[in-house]
């Protein structure tokens, strides 16, 4: 039967076996493994996109396509994948990314075998974290994925590559094992031990043994998205690693940090949610606000875009904190929207490294007339990123705003300050932007740089353009891309309201001073009742 056929193991395994093949495929110009890697790639997105075309129901919040195996019986370790609204945009989102930034490497000179070889394992295991339905399991291949992006980095990076790729692993790698400690904790409490994403959300924890798994797991998750004071290692990280791993890093790996976010932090641990909620609020504001101030200062132009990938991914935090289904949707609607805007610029950022050889915008000065066609594409995916009305960036963040607006949980003088704050990122942003237009492509014309064969040639105007398109559609029609979410996301937030008995638990507490929280009773809540009689011991 073909409902038996286990298409998201097929999906998992297929790009890693084909990375297996490079090392002896024969290659005496130099062409056939970038053929190959790029022909496996297109393959590997095809059969994402027939799976979810032909065997997945958007109208089915439940989690899908489940395949579960005994892996390693004595860790009580097992192969489980499944997938939902929150895993199928960013499978899809993961496979497209991965592929153009396959063929953006196509000049790769150094070592391509290992290049394209590390690319295709990459593939796997960042749909692999986007699929995994048991904990041990996402451990394992949330630290898989990081060995290929530093080896991108050290060996391809700039000249500092060497301090970029040890601070990006020291920094995620480290934060990581708050990951395992978290699901030991919750593994391991209660009769029975399990690892299951679906058994250890039916389980009732302590809310002590909450807010310790959530505190683990926002740090860990924290320094992928990455979240303020967690976020140095990324302007160093984009700032030195080629192309194609700046376009996996901002379109693929800090999505990773916002799915886990919503999926372990906010499905599996709803009444931790609860305390945290406002502080994920307030570390969203400061995110966006300090990564567009801080972009603003920098002269590098790809360390420019990685602070506003910081301010960017805010939203994200804004979005899930919100405890409505509009603002889990924006959260959503967002990382894909960034996913795509950060890759295409990005790509075309390493497009001009290429043609002047130099990060510094001072440096790169008035090369709009001799690359026209970049230019264009440029100007293009940065109206994208400062939310221009009709691209996919203004879509994102207004339903995030009206999220946050709309919700009842939060105090009206919380929620405009919150607005307030963030909309000065907002006005910030096209001041960045704009200034960064104006130093890399006007100004003081370089000298031997207007020549023809500068400007984007027909490959690199393709990839742009594959990233461009589904910017301006989700923009113009974004229901392309929420109408692949919608009914899980309003599951998402009916699961948080309904395990939500307040808001605020302490009123004399120094959060609630500050932001003038008010507690606000939820309508026929479901009160699990270890949770009511540690709260009745907490009034006594």
């Amino acid at each position: 039967m073909i409902s038996e056929f286990p298409w998201l193991t097929a999906i998992i395994a297929f790009p890693l076996i084909a990375a297996l093949a490079i090392p002896v495929l024969p290659d005496p110009d130099g062409k056939n493994v970038r053929l190959y890697a790029l022909g496996v790639g297109i393959l590997e997105l095809g059969l994402i996109i027939y799976t979810f075309a032909t065997q997945y129901d958007i109208d089915d919040s439940s989690l899908q396509l489940v395949e579960r195996y005994s892996w390693v019986p004595q860790l009580g370790l097992n192969w489980s994948v499944g997938v939902d609204g929150l895993s199928m945009p960013l499978v899809v989102l993961t496979g497209f990314v991965t592929t153009l930034a396959t063929f953006a490497g196509w000049n790769t000179t150094i070592k391509p075998r290992l290049f394209f070889s590390l690319m295709l394992v990459m593939y796997s295991a960042q749909i692999a974290v986007f699929l995994a339905q048991d904990l041990l399991m996402f451990f394992m291949l949330w630290e898989l994925e990081l060995v290929p992006v530093y080896l991108l980095i050290s060996i391809w990076g700039g000249a500092q590559r060497f301090y970029a790729a040890t601070k990006f692993i020291l920094y995620t790698a480290l934060a990581s094992i708050f990951i395992l400690v978290a699901a030991l904790a919750l593994a391991f409490y209660g009769d029975t031990v399990t690892f299951d994403f679906t058994a250890l959300g039916l389980k009732e924890y302590p809310i002590e043994l909450e807010l310790l798994a959530y505190t683990g797991f926002l740090i860990a998750f924290g320094v992928k998205l990455p979240i303020f004071p967690f976020h140095t290692w990324l302007p160093d990280a984009h700032g030195e690693a080629p192309a194609p791993g700046s376009m996996i890093l901002a379109g693929v790996l800090l999505k990773m940090g916002g799915y886990a976010l919503i999926r372990l932090n906010a499905e599996m641990l709803p009444h931790a949610h609860v305390y945290f909620a406002p502080v994920l609020a307030v570390l969203g504001v400061v995110n966006i606000v300090y990564g567009a101030l801080a972009a603003f200062s920098q002269d590098n132009l790809k360390r420019r875009l990685a602070y506003s990938s910081i301010s960017h991914m805010g939203f994200v935090l804004i979005g899930i904190s919100s405890f409505t289904a509009l603002g889990i949707n924006g959260a959503m609607l967002q990382m894909i929207s960034h996913g795509l805007i950060a890759a295409a610029l990005f790509f075309l950022s390493g497009v001009t490294y290429e043609r002047t050889h130099t990060l510094s915008m001072d440096k790169m000065g008035g090369i709009a007339k001799s690359m026209p066609t970049t230019y264009a594409l440029f100007t293009v995916a940065s109206m994208a990123s400062l939310a221009l009305p009709g691209m996919s960036g203004f879509a994102g963040e207004l339903t995030i705003f009206l999220g946050l607006t709309t919700s009842d949980v939060y105090s009206d003088g919380f929620k405009t300050a919150l607005i307030f704050l963030s909309a000065v990122g907002l006005l910030i942003t096209p001041i960045y932007l704009l200034s960064m237009l104006r130093r890399v492509f006007f100004g003081k014309q370089l000298e031997s740089i207007d020549k023809p064969w500068l400007d984007a040639k027909p490959r690199e105007l393709s990839i742009a353009m594959c990233l461009l398109i589904p910017i301006i559609g989700i923009g113009l029609y974004p229901k392309i891309a929420t109408q692949t979410y919608d009914t899980t996301t309003v599951a998402v937030a009916a699961h948080l309201r309904s395990a939500q008995p307040t808001i605020a638990t302490a009123n004399n507490s120094s959060l609630h001073a500050r932001t003038a929280w008010t507690q606000t009773t939820i309508s026929a809540p479901t009160i699990p009742s270890k949770l009511v009689s540690i709260i009745d011991r907490t009034k006594e």
